[in-house]
């Protein structure tokens, strides 16, 4: 018990020092970065245990409350569903059918983790997705978040929070800067489905087109929301299956044949 109240008294402290800091967005080269509170606490987690403020007790305490947070998210992302379905629906072929480019993280990103770093069942909760709330949750109910996948999609998730707006950001300025796409199309592949990803790959679309802020604006928001609804389920029902075969492919067996913690 008296470890239990530690914890939540850490991370009521580490919310309030990064609440109060705030968000902070600069510029990189073409790119805009926005620090975020998240990323605050992140780091604050970080030293910790260096400044022997938690030990292992804390942290096999504090494991098993991830999933209760990740409850609260999945509830709150279905209330947002059922709300929107007439904007998606108005949103037309393009933005709908967009979705299944997200897919291409894993045939990008599977091939990497299983046969150049080695990676074990982690690389499936990594590469279904680009890792952000929805991933969280999928991978909680599919196989717990103290499982393989579990570590995978958590690994993806704090490295997209640390490094995602900033790649986003570069990467969209640079393909403004190349004159090859149309303002529209690159204001819809801003929408992954993070708000400060959005926002980062958003700034420089928008620094280069300022009379079409409003437009391109429109388009960015409408994209996200498609992939935090319609995402999610393309995750769960082809994302997850197309990585657990692809899996099974390069390992050249099948993942029964392999222990998995989740069923331990």
């Amino acid at each position: 018990m008296r470890s239990e109240w530690k914890v939540h008294l850490l991370a009521l402290g580490m919310v309030i020092i990064a609440e109060s800091i705030g968000t902070i967005r600069f510029q990189l080269g073409p790119g805009t970065v926005l620090l975020l509170p998240m990323l605050y606490a992140l780091v604050i987690g970080m030293f910790l245990p260096s400044l022997r403020l938690v030990n292992n007790e804390d942290m096999e305490t504090a494991s098993p409350l991830i999933g209760f947070a990740v409850m609260f998210l999945t509830a709150k992302m279905g209330t947002s569903i059922g709300p929107n379905l007439s904007s998606i629906f108005k949103a037309g072929p393009a933005l709908i059918l967009q979705e299944f480019g997200n897919l291409g993280t894993i045939f990008f990103a599977l091939p990497v983790a299983v046969l150049l770093l080695r990676m074990g069942r982690e690389a499936v909760g990594a590469c279904f997705s680009i890792s952000r709330e929805g991933s969280l949750a999928i991978v909680a109910d599919l196989y717990g978040l103290d499982s393989a996948e579990g570590r995978g999609v958590m690994g993806a998730y704090i490295t997209g929070t640390l490094f995602g707006a900033i790649f986003n950001g570069l990467m969209s300025g640079f393909l403004v800067n190349t004159g090859l796409f149309h303002p529209i199309p690159l204001a819809m592949a801003c929408g992954t489905g993070s708000a400060s990803m959005m926002a980062a790959a958003l700034g420089p679309v928008v620094a280069a087109y300022p009379e079409m802020t409003t437009e391109l604006t429109a388009y960015a928001a409408s994209s996200q929301l498609l992939s935090n609804v319609d995402g999610l389920y393309m995750s769960l029902f082809l994302g997850i299956p197309i990585t657990e075969w692809l899996y099974r492919v390069f390992k050249g067996k099948p993942v029964a044949n392999e222990p998995h913690p989740a069923h331990d």
